[in-house]
C-alpha cells in the first residue's frame, strides 16, 4: 500500500493509541498519533511510585486536550502483573484493553532491525492499538474471577499432592514393595495411618496384632472380619519385603514426610472447595449460577468441572458459535499451509486455557466409561461415535474428538438453556424434520444429540 495512502487511512482513526509494556516492577508507555508518529519518547512508568503512575495518567489526558481526541490504552496480557495498572488506569476513567501476547509477538517488525526491549514492545503495542480490528480480551466481572483463582488454586494443590504420591510410591518400591498391593490406594484412610506410624517392614512385624488391627478397623469401617484379613496380607508383605527390599532409617523419615505433605495438601483441597461452594451460593440468581447447574447434567460433569469452565470461559455471551468456543479453549486445529504444501499431521492449536482442555479431557473419558454391573455405556451416543472414530483413527486422536463434541454441547446447552439428554442421532434427525415442518414449535424441540453426528 502507498505511504500516503497508510497515512490517510490512520487519520481517520479517531483515537490515540496508548501501548503498554508491564513488567513486574515498572511499564514502558508510548503514545501513538492516529497518523502512526509517536508523541514525545516512551515514560517509564514505576508501578511502586504514586507520582510516577499519576503523571503518566496526566500526560494522557494531556495528550487528550491537545488533539481533541479520546485514547486506548493497549496493555499486553502478563498472567498477573498487568492487572494492578489496567485498574489503576481505568479506575482514572481511561478506556483499556489487554491484547493477547501472541498478537504482539507475531504482529509486522516496525522495524527493520533485530530490535527488541521494553520501550520498543511500547511502541509496538501502541501501534497494533492504531488496528481498529485488533482483537482484545475482556476481563470478566470480579465473581467470575474469584471463582478462576479457586478453581486454578485447587488443580495446583492437586497437582502437587500427585507429585508427593508419586514420591510416596516410589519410596516405598524400595523399601515396602510387597505393601502397595495390600490396599487399592497407598492414598486410603487406613493405609496412610498404618505407615505414619509404622513407616517400615520391620516396624509392621514389631507391631502388637491388636493395634494393627484396631487401626484397619477405626479407619476402613469394613469390620472385624476385614480388618484380619488385611493384618495377615500386611505380615505377609512385611516378610517379603524383607526379602526383596532395602529399607534405610532415611526412608522411614522420608516416608512420614510424604505422608504428612499429602494429608496438608489434602486440608488446602478442602477448604479451595468450600470457599468455592460459598462463592457459587453468592451467585444465585445470575445467569453464572444457572450456567453451573446447568452443566452439571452433562454425563461425567461435576461441581468442580461446571464451575471450573465457567471461570476458564469467563463470559459465555462473548462466543458466538462452537468454534470460537473451543478456539478459546486451544482445540482448534494448528494448519500448516503453504503454496501446494498442505500439512497432514494436524495437532490442536492449544493456544486456550490448558485447565479447560483438562477438565474436557476428563468429562470425555468419563462419558467413555462402560458400566461394571450392566456392562453398558455410561453415554452410548459418546461411545458409539468414539468406536467410530477408532476404527480409522488413534485413540488419543478419537479422544480429542470427544472433546470437540462435549465442547458443542456444552455451547448448546448454554445457548438454548437447557439440561442434557442423551437421543441418538435417528431421533435427532426426526426432532429436526419435525422442527423444519413445524417451525413454531421451534422453542419446544430438545437440542441436545445436534453436536452428537
Amino acid at each position: 500500500m502507498h505511504y500516503k495512502k497508510l497515512l490517510q487511512m490512520l487519520d481517520s482513526i479517531p483515537y490515540l493509541s496508548v501501548g503498554l509494556d508491564v513488567g513486574a516492577d515498572f511499564t514502558w508507555m508510548s503514545i501513538a498519533l492516529p497518523n502512526g508518529t509517536f508523541l514525545g519518547k516512551p515514560f517509564k512508568i514505576l508501578h511502586s511510585d504514586p507520582q510516577s503512575r499519576d503523571l503518566a495518567v496526566t500526560k494522557i489526558k494531556e495528550a487528550q486536550e491537545l488533539y481533541s481526541l479520546k485514547s486506548r490504552c493497549f496493555l499486553e496480557s502478563t498472567g498477573i502483573y498487568h492487572i494492578p495498572l489496567l485498574c489503576f488506569l481505568r479506575d482514572k476513567g481511561l478506556d483499556c484493553s489487554v491484547i493477547n501476547p501472541i498478537i504482539t509477538k507475531n504482529s509486522t517488525n516496525i522495524n527493520i532491525r533485530k530490535l527488541h526491549n521494553d520501550k520498543f514492545d511500547s511502541k509496538k503495542a501502541a501501534l497494533i492499538g492504531l488496528n481498529t480490528s485488533v482483537k482484545t480480551s475482556i476481563i470478566p466481572e470480579d465473581a467470575v474471577v474469584d471463582l478462576r483463582n479457586l478453581v486454578r488454586d485447587y488443580y495446583y494443590f492437586k497437582d502437587l499432592q500427585s507429585a508427593v504420591v508419586l514420591k510416596l510410591n516410589a519410596e516405598l518400591k524400595v523399601s515396602f514393595p510387597a505393601f502397595l498391593h495390600v490396599f487399592s490406594k497407598v492414598t486410603t484412610q487406613s493405609s496412610l495411618k498404618l505407615l505414619s506410624i509404622y513407616p517400615l517392614a520391620t516396624d509392621m512385624l514389631a507391631a502388637p496384632k491388636e493395634e494393627i488391627v484396631e487401626i484397619i478397623r477405626a479407619t476402613a469401617r469394613f469390620g472385624e472380619k476385614y480388618a484380619l484379613a488385611k493384618y495377615d496380607a500386611i505380615l505377609a508383605a512385611a516378610k517379603d519385603s524383607q526379602l526383596f527390599g532395602r529399607a534405610l532409617q532415611s526412608n522411614a523419615v522420608r516416608i512420614k514426610l510424604y505422608i504428612e505433605s499429602y494429608q496438608e495438601y489434602q486440608q488446602h483441597l478442602g477448604a479451595i472447595l468450600a470457599e468455592l461452594h460459598k462463592a457459587v451460593e453468592l451467585l444465585q440468581g445470575k445467569p453464572v449460577y444457572d450456567q453451573i447447574a446447568l452443566i452439571q447434567s452433562l454425563r461425567g460433569v461435576g461441581f468442580l468441572s461446571a464451575v471450573g469452565l465457567i471461570a476458564e470461559m469467563g463470559s459465555f455471551d462473548l462466543f458466538s458459535s462452537p468454534k470460537k468456543l473451543y478456539a478459546y479453549f486451544g482445540l482448534d486445529p494448528a494448519v500448516k499451509q503453504s503454496g501446494k504444501f498442505h500439512g497432514d499431521k494436524i495437532h490442536m492449536s492449544k493456544r486456550g486455557s490448558s485447565l479447560a482442555r483438562r477438565i474436557l479431557h476428563m468429562v470425555a473419558l468419563n462419558n467413555l466409561k462402560v458400566d461394571k454391573g450392566t456392562k453398558t455405556p455410561v453415554n452410548p451416543v459418546i461411545h458409539d461415535y468414539y468406536m467410530r472414530k477408532c476404527v480409522g483413527k488413534k485413540k488419543n486422536v478419537a479422544v480429542g474428538a470427544i472433546m470437540h463434541k462435549i465442547c458443542n454441547i456444552i455451547f448448546a446447552m448454554l445457548r438454548d438453556n437447557k439440561p442434557f439428554e442423551i437421543i441418538t442421532p435417528q431421533e435427532h434427525c426426526q426432532r429436526q424434520r419435525y422442527t423444519e415442518e413445524h417451525p413454531t414449535h421451534l422453542g419446544e424441540v430438545a437440542y441436545k444429540s445436534s453436536t452428537i453426528q
